[in-house]
């Protein structure tokens, strides 16, 4: 079982929506110290003030982590002064919700850069340092749009979908090695942050509250759960998109249950006061 009591945590994306939850229900939890890496560098400030004043051992980066360069840099320097982390919450993310010829190269880029080269590269960052001790958690949060098509979210899936397939590889590579090394895979329907914005809850399928759901994914990494897909009904969408032909599904699922047009009026979250050239992350 992973201990969150005593444990080093760090999470991307920490000042922020279900991020900044996960950070305070991690130090609630009795985690020795927190530290949070995010883009916004007001609320990263605030974050880590409000935390440090009720008493808790807590470190604010602005670390953009879709530059490599400076994620290494970054991951030295925690290493360095903290030591390596014992969980790693990969939750920095980025949607740009509109129809695929309407994005420019820049939003492709960035949304890809985040959501999946982001990820891969804090993991990779501190990974041989959990190999090397013989112990560490990450935790990978992809979507339920890593499940199933969605209209005006076609980057975003794409970039979900490349790391429910990584997250759930590297669990197995890692599960070879015999050592106390474990991944969790987060795969949520919409999460009401502000993130999705303006968006409509398929039917059977309601907006989930952040708290919640924060609260799944601490019990699931306490428990070493593999996947955590919510709300239930997320659980049916590999069986229906493996048993029905493909226009049955999109009959019943996309548009019965009014996913596919769920994206039709997002506006998403304004953009936030951000370090100079780095993306919004939350």
């Amino acid at each position: 079982m992973t201990h969150i009591r005593q444990a080093i945590v760090l999470v991307t994306g920490g000042a922020s929506g279900i991020g900044k939850l996960m950070a305070e229900g991690c130090l609630q939890r009795g985690a020795s110290h927190l530290i949070i890496w995010d883009n916004n560098s007001k609320a990263l400030q605030e974050v880590t003030q409000a935390l440090q004043q009720a008493g808790y051992r807590a470190t604010g980066m602005a670390v953009d982590v879709s530059d490599t360069a400076e994620v290494e840099a970054a991951a030295q320097e925690v290493i360095g002064q903290s030591g390596v982390p014992h969980i790693l919450f990969n939750n920095a993310g980025v949607v740009v919700g509109k129809r695929f010829e309407e994005h420019s190269y820049e939003e492709i880029r960035r949304t890809l850069n985040v959501n999946t080269l982001g990820v891969m590269a804090v993991a990779k960052a501190f990974l041989p340092g959990m190999i090397a001790r013989g112990s560490g958690h990450i935790v990978n949060i992809s979507s339920a749009a890593g499940l199933l098509p969605n209209p005006r979210m076609s980057v975003y899936a794409a970039s979900k979908w490349a790391v429910l397939g990584w997250s759930e590889s590297l669990r197995l590579e890692l599960e070879d090695l015999h050592k106390d090394l474990h991944v969790t895979t987060v795969t949520p329907s919409y999460i009401d942050t502000g993130m999705f914005a303006g968006v409509t809850a398929p039917f059977l399928t309601p907006i989930l509250k952040p708290e919640k759901i924060v609260k799944s994914i601490l019990d699931a990494v306490e428990k070493n759960g593999i996947i955590l897909r919510s709300p239930s009904i997320v659980h049916l969408l590999p069986l229906l998109r493996g048993l029905l032909p493909t226009r049955l599904f999109d009959k019943i699922v996309g548009r019965g249950f009014n996913v596919y047009t769920s994206m039709d009026h997002f506006a998403g979250r304004p953009a936030p006061e951000a370090v100079p050239g780095n993306p919004h992350t939350s």
